[in-house]
């Protein structure tokens, strides 16, 4: 753990008189910390390739379950505790509030905002330690956002292939990055993902 501070000063002269302005913000920097993921919802969702069954708002609702679900499966409780999905909120659950909670993931819905995306650029903008931020998208956009800030941008397919691939040990403090996987998961594999998050 270290105390960082970043100072500025300025000399004000008036006449006869000087005066020295200091100011100065001080941060804590832990090391070890786990790196906070950002989740792009629905791109991840895509990538994944989990449907619920039917049509309609209450498919999409089981799917969103089903993300949500093997994302707490997978991740530590400390990622669990650090990691934020964003939907965007034209097909959120009707009384849900723009923000909650799903087994220990912040869950936000973008209410009050054009789409999800310009959600997602107010928290990296938001994150006081973006070093240690991970964004999961493959919307070029937020990756741009991400990296201008230096937090880590990863395609969502790309993600989630390691995430599943895998066995996430609870004790390592990202998922690791390897090589990109080619293609997405068979129907089978999507399926057996519905039937264990459903």
């Amino acid at each position: 753990m270290s105390l960082v501070a970043s100072c500025h000063w300025s000399l004000h002269v008036t006449g006869r008189f000087m005066s020295l302005v200091v100011s100065c913000h001080w941060s804590l920097h832990v090391t070890g910390r786990i790196m906070s993921l950002i989740i792009d919802g629905y791109n991840l969702l895509n990538a994944t390739n989990i449907v619920g069954r039917g049509r309609g708002r209450s498919s999409l609702e089981r799917a969103r379950n089903a993300l949500l679900n093997m994302l707490t499966s997978r991740l530590s409780e400390d990622e669990i505790a650090t990691t934020t999905v964003v939907f965007d909120a034209k097909e959120a659950p009707p009384g849900l509030p723009d923000v909650s909670r799903h087994r220990g993931v912040t869950v936000h819905f973008a209410r009050g905002f054009d789409e999800a995306d310009d959600l997602i650029e107010q928290l990296i903008r938001a994150d006081n330690v973006p070093r240690s931020l991970t964004v999961v998208s493959s919307d070029h956009r937020i990756q741009r956002a991400a990296r201008r800030r230096r937090a880590t941008a990863i395609d969502s397919d790309r993600w989630f292939r390691q995430l599943v691939a895998h066995k996430h040990d609870h004790e390592s403090e990202s998922p690791p990055v390897d090589e990109k996987p080619e293609g997405q998961l068979s129907p089978d594999e999507v399926q057996r993902w519905l039937k264990e998050f459903e």
